[in-house]
């Protein structure tokens, strides 16, 4: 049996979940992956703009990572979003973005959406895409890291999109 959208529950991740985040990621195989540590302090600072889904043991079994720009705080920038490979093709990528950007909207003035893409993910362009049209909102694209900006060898570009502003 397979688990429905309606299976799982997405809330808040802790420090216990960073693991579990960092194994995702791995296994997206699209991500760059960050340290095992760097996903336990993201469970632990950036709790309150994240947003994990459970399966009904408590699991994680997707997540998104993100942060409200300390420069900018109507913009969330999303850092990172995965989906456990077992529960992909249910829209549950979209379930936590639009979560997370509900509660982040019911407690400060967030209008803008941030991310960066690599050129030729798909699946990423497609779930910013249809998270602007689901929420009424424009898309801007420019690049702001170059290929040459990255120190430790060959990257894809990474692509701004700016989501915003969002219907309220």
């Amino acid at each position: 049996m397979t688990a429905t959208q309606a299976d799982l529950r997405i809330d808040r991740p802790s420090v216990a979940d960073g693991a579990a985040l960092w194994r995702i990621a791995k296994e997206s195989r699209t991500l760059d992956l960050n340290s095992s540590y760097s996903y336990l302090l993201w469970c632990r600072d950036f709790a309150g703009t994240s947003a994990v889904a459970r399966a009904e043991d408590g699991e994680p079994v997707g997540f998104v990572t993100g942060y409200v720009r300390p420069e900018d705080p109507h913009t969330l920038l999303v850092w990172q979003v995965a989906v456990d490979a077992a529960y992909r093709g249910r829209g549950l990528a979209a379930a936590l973005l639009d979560g997370l950007t509900a509660r982040l909207a019911a407690e400060r003035p967030v209008t803008a959406v941030e991310t960066t893409i690599t050129p030729g993910n798909t699946a990423s362009e497609r779930l910013f895409a249809s998270f602007a049209e689901r929420h009424g909102a424009d898309v801007t694209r420019e690049v702001l890291f170059d290929a040459g900006q990255f120190p430790d060898g060959p990257h894809d570009p990474e692509v701004l999109y700016r989501i915003g502003p969002l219907a309220g």
